[in-house]
């Protein structure tokens, strides 16, 4: 990568992390924030539901805004709404006003964070922005790491609602300056002009089916992975381990998942996301068969499992953001992720909750029964999917 891709990928890394890691505010202070407005644990995690599903439903509506503007001038607009976001969950006093500053914080997110980021780098360096946006991936994977500490450290020191207003000007201070005077003041129609490496107007259209497809095999895959990271631990503890050591095979689990997507950015253009994703699509299931076939309390089999599904939830992250570029570029592009964006954020607000009531109602072999055939149907998709892929690619 040039100096020039990598001053952008410089900028979009910090302006994501603290992006993705501001709204990481429930985990750490959900109890506080629970107590002064009297309301239950429960909803106050259902604020991140309602982030993602307000990101999912206002994501569709953006693909033109990007194509029309940029993304360097949306991600500017979607920055100064989140301001008003944080300073309104500063000032909530009850379960309205909580969750109106959660949908305006989705709505702003929309605008900014990975979807943006990666439509940006697509602007930048076409369809070679797959390694530029695993490079990113490998630094936001990180910022729960970051942020969690940072909020209770703010919390503790001055209360909640100081962090939330500490975020509210970081937003104003460290994103919105980085957006304006880091990245390009570049849109496609300038690109578009230039035809670089795969804009030409003669390429074949994507077929509607293959979007569907693109659509359910990362809906399948994302249900799964996203689900069981938020269960993990109590998963870990209904197989009968102790909750210390539950808890210590699940702090590994990130470590996995950005070295997953270490390995996949070291491989640069050797594979694309497709190859990613089949591979990683076949140890998801044999992770999960592993657990439900094994004797129940054995340690090395908890540990397989851990490490089958960290590498594999993390390369398959990889594959969901960098697999439309195998078919799309320019503003076919935008507008596929904008349209892809929408069930993949009802995915991320839907799988937990579901994942957490089977796992609690039903049981352990439900879920990883659930989990193997929604692993098995994402990998079939793929399949024929790798039989699509446009011949420039392949």
């Amino acid at each position: 990568m040039n100096k020039r891709i990598v001053r952008i990928l410089i900028v979009l890394a910090i302006a994501q992390v603290v992006g993705w890691g501001t709204i990481g505010l429930p985990p750490v202070i959900g109890r506080q924030i629970a107590a002064a407005l009297d309301m239950d644990i429960v909803a106050v995690f259902a604020g991140t539901s309602v982030h993602y599903v307000a990101m999912g439903l206002c994501a569709p509506a953006l693909g033109r805004v990007f194509i029309r503007f940029g993304a360097r001038r949306v991600m500017i607009a979607g920055t100064l709404a989140a301001i008003p976001g944080y300073m309104l969950l500063a000032l909530s006093n009850g379960p309205v006003s909580y969750f109106a500053a959660w949908v305006v914080l989705g709505a702003a997110g929309s605008a900014t964070l990975s979807t943006a980021s990666y439509i940006m780098l697509n602007e930048v360096v076409g369809r070679d922005a797959r390694t530029a946006i695993g490079a990113l991936m490998l630094v936001t994977g990180l910022s729960s790491s970051i942020f969690w500490p940072t909020t209770a450290f703010l919390s503790q020191l001055a209360g909640w609602r100081t962090a939330c207003l500490v975020y509210a000007a970081a937003m104003g201070l460290v994103c919105l300056p980085l957006y304006v005077f880091g990245l390009p003041r570049q849109s496609w129609t300038e690109e578009v002009r230039a035809g670089p490496r795969g804009r030409e107007k003669s390429e074949t259209p994507v077929a509607r089916s293959t979007f569907y497809l693109m659509v359910a095999a990362g809906s399948l895959n994302a249900f799964i992975t996203l689900g069981f990271s938020s269960v993990l631990i109590e998963l870990l503890k209904a197989l009968g381990l102790p909750p210390a050591e539950a808890i210590g095979f699940g702090s590994v689990l990130g470590v996995l998942q950005v070295g997953a997507r270490g390995i996949d950015f070291l491989g640069g253009g050797k594979w694309d996301a497709i190859t990613t994703g089949i591979v990683a699509g076949v140890a998801l299931p044999l992770a999960m068969l592993l657990l439900l076939t094994a004797p129940r309390q054995q340690l090395w089999s908890v540990a397989v499992f851990i490490l089958l599904y960290g590498l594999s939830s993390g390369a398959l992250a990889v594959a969901r953001a960098t697999m439309p570029l195998v078919f799309y570029d320019g503003p076919a592009y935008a507008m596929a992720v904008s349209r892809i964006s929408l069930p993949l954020n009802l995915i991320s607000a839907l799988s937990p909750p579901i994942l957490a009531s089977v796992l609690t109602r039903i049981g352990v072999d439900a879920l990883l029964a659930l989990a193997i055939a929604c692993s098995c149907g994402a990998l079939g998709i793929l399949v024929v999917l790798s039989r699509r892929r446009p011949r420039c690619n392949m």
